[in-house]
């Protein structure tokens, strides 16, 4: 059972969370739901550091043993900083999705387009519909 999405980010219909660090910049991830759905995360592409990101477009990979995802940029901006953890363990996404499993922070060219991404209790009621 995927753990209740955390009060303090905001999340994306594609199941990336994205929590503010104040200022411009954002650290993002893929959600509880989304780890559990992948199953056992055995694979992380992580994004180049400096590579200009536009929101809903993919700029990362999460392979498991049962499938290939894209992982979809948050919002608009330039990645800064990527978990080179995940590279020797990808398996931390599956411990710990919300925390150590991060995968990137972003410098927002538009922190806006935070202000269009669901709350904790739009997405969780987005994935009671969700296919399973």
């Amino acid at each position: 059972m995927a753990k209740p999405s955390p009060n303090d980010r905001k999340y994306t219909r594609e199941h990336e969370w994205a929590k503010d660090e104040g200022g411009e910049t954002i650290a993002m991830g893929i959600t509880d739901y989304a780890q559990e759905m992948l199953t056992d995360v055995v694979y992380v592409e992580l994004p180049k550091v400096g590579r200009k990101v536009r929101q809903a477009e993919p700029f990362a990979v999460v392979e498991s043993v049962k499938s290939v995802s894209d992982i979809f940029a948050p919002v608009s901006g330039e990645v800064v900083e990527v978990n080179q953890a995940l590279e020797a363990a990808p398996e931390i996404v599956n411990k710990d999705a919300f925390g150590e499993g991060w995968i990137a922070r972003i410098r927002m060219s538009h922190p806006a387009e935070l202000d269009g991404l669901m709350t904790a209790e739009q997405y969780e009621g987005h994935i009671k519909v969700a296919p399973r």
